[in-house]
């Protein structure tokens, strides 16, 4: 059996692997044109018009795989920040079970580390959503959900 430490590292290393590998497909998979008129797959979005704090990172991504660092940053501020991160995520990860110890312990497992990013990113939401409500009609939100 597994012990849970190695068991959750995979399990992180999976799912920045994910998170890197999908936008990547899509981006093969869309041209530029029909990815920024696509309906978003967003469970909030869909049901309200109206973004989530993660709304856009996967549109992000494709443009930063295309090369298109200011419209990825359009998207979403944090899409870069989030490309790097998976990329440091994997390979730390990968080194602590290859080598049985573990890095940045104290940063990756801090709580002020994560109350920190957690506040920056309510911030940039609340930013967002006012932003979007200002330039954003009812009728274009109610067409952006489901509902319209």
């Amino acid at each position: 059996m597994i012990e849970r430490k190695k068991l959750r590292k995979i399990y992180g290393i999976t799912g920045a692997l994910v998170l890197l590998v999908v936008p990547f497909f899509i981006m093969l998979m869309n041209d530029s044109h029909e990815l920024e008129s696509a309906q978003s797959y967003c469970p909030f979005k869909m049901l309200t018009g109206m973004p989530c704090p993660g709304c856009g990172i996967t549109k992000s991504l494709v443009f930063l795989y295309k090369g298109d660092i200011m419209t990825s940053l359009h998207y979403h501020l944090f899409g870069p920040a989030t490309f790097l991160f998976c990329i440091v995520a994997i390979i730390v990860l990968t080194a602590e079970l290859i080598t049985r110890r573990e890095y940045f312990k104290n940063i990756i497992y801090s709580a002020r580390v994560g109350y920190t990013l957690g506040a920056i990113l309510g911030v940039y939401h609340f930013v967002r959503l006012i932003d979007f409500v200002s330039h954003t009609s009812m009728h274009e939100i109610i067409r952006q959900s489901i509902w319209g």
